[in-house]
């Protein structure tokens, strides 16, 4: 019997889409694709930043086929709107799941919208297929931790049984990070269906950038001052409070200035306050091209990011590794021992700041700008830790060989 050959990912959003699990999965889609398995992706036909979006049906990148679903298009403006797209989104993917998973296939789900692992379990099932959950955070545990308190009692308790039950029925449930698969294991899922994958950056393409060669530099009139950038969503689950204090803490400082690259609820909040209180320290922009990352990566001196401490385990945030590809020191505003922190001092990268305290994070800012040196030191410290532990190349690999495994199981099974 030949090799297992048909994968089938199922995520709401897909390249072109520039969102962090858009492009993770199509870092693995496209690379799986090149290396000999047939490759198909269910997504929605919208964009992560624009519900009204109309991307293609049906369309082939790469080598891979990608079918996207009508969904309604309500966005993220408010809670009943984004369930009904989550619903229309199950329905339609569930459809067309159906249709295009065999028994001689793999189907992998990820975690937009949640719970999609319930129905890669049923379908997997129904068709005699292999079922892998790719886990980039835990619901409903995000939810309730964000305040949505229907989801701290029975409603909560009852979502959570399902999705265990979907991670039990798995074959394989891959966790973003240690603390995550710990997560996991006390939930009560067997320690043989955690497989623990960090997510990446594309190190090929983001290398380190002196400053003298970013353009965007110029193009932004920022010049030679200080830059504390921060590049991706900032959203619920990001802490943006003790930024904001040492932005207060720097505002007669003409020589520093924190720039936001990116989106979401926490950017547009931000930009709130600092329009409010004429912060004009803080400079916003919106996400760039891919192909223009490695450039608007190298526009930070230092980059920081945060995660609520209450959300460690649940998110491990992904843009941690594309600053690291990047060559630049990294501030984590996060839990003093959580996933991200551990792995800041284990490289020597970059500095650990507890959420709340900004004058920390103020001391540690200036510290960076008054030694450039140490930025070139720390920097350098974060990408020999992508080359060493995070290359794109080694962890397609990783997946390839999972797959290889489900694939080489199914033949002895069938035997």
């Amino acid at each position: 019997m030949s090799r297992l050959k048909h994968i089938v990912f199922v995520n709401r959003f897909y390249r072109p889409d520039q969102s962090a699990t858009a492009q993770i999965l199509t870092d693995v889609a496209e690379a799986l694709s090149e290396r000999g398995w047939r490759v198909t992706v269910i997504a929605s036909r919208q964009r992560y930043g624009d519900a009204r979006a109309r991307l293609p049906a049906r369309e082939t990148l790469g080598d891979v086929s990608v079918r996207r679903v009508w969904t309604s298009r309500f966005g993220r403006a408010g809670i009943a709107g984004r369930l009904v797209d989550y619903l229309s989104f199950y329905l339609a993917a569930f459809v067309v799941m159906l249709s295009l998973v065999g028994r001689d296939d793999i189907v992998v789900t990820k975690t937009d919208p949640p719970l999609l692992s319930v129905l890669g379990v049923v379908t997997a099932r129904l068709r005699g297929a292999r079922s892998v959950t790719w886990l980039q955070d835990l619901y409903p545990e995000v939810a309730a931790e964000l305040g949505i308190k229907a989801l701290r009692g029975r409603l909560g308790a009852v979502l959570r049984k399902l999705r265990n039950w979907s991670l039990e029925g798995s074959d394989v449930n891959v966790a973003i990070g240690e603390r995550m698969a710990e997560r996991l294991a006390a939930e009560g899922i067997s320690p043989s269906r955690i497989a623990v994958m960090p997510n990446w950056s594309d190190d090929e393409m983001i290398r380190p950038m002196s400053r003298e060669a970013c353009m965007l530099r110029s193009e932004w009139g920022i010049g030679d001052r200080f830059v504390v950038a921060y590049s991706g969503n900032l959203g619920r689950a990001h802490e943006a409070e003790t930024m904001l204090g040492a932005a207060r803490r720097l505002r007669a400082r003409d020589d520093i200035v924190f720039l936001m690259i990116g989106a979401g609820h926490g950017s547009e909040s931000l930009s709130a306050v600092a329009a409010r209180e004429q912060l004009e320290n803080i400079l916003f922009r919106p996400f760039q091209p891919r192909e223009r990352l490695p450039e608007s990566l190298a526009v930070g001196d230092i980059h920081w990011l945060s995660l609520r401490p209450e959300l460690e385990g649940l998110i491990v945030p992904s843009k941690f590794y594309g600053v690291a590809a990047a060559g630049r020191a990294i501030v984590a505003v996060t839990e003093t021992n959580g996933e991200i922190a551990r792995l800041v001092r284990e490289a020597g990268c970059g500095e650990v700041v507890a959420p709340g305290d900004s004058e920390r994070l103020t001391d540690v800012i200036l510290s960076y700008a008054g030694d450039m040196a140490r930025c070139a030191r720390d920097g350098a410290a974060a990408r020999a830790m992508i080359e060493q532990h995070f290359r794109r190349r080694s962890t397609i690999a990783a997946w390839d060989r999972l797959f290889t495994k489900l694939a080489s199981a199914r033949r002895s099974r069938a035997h």
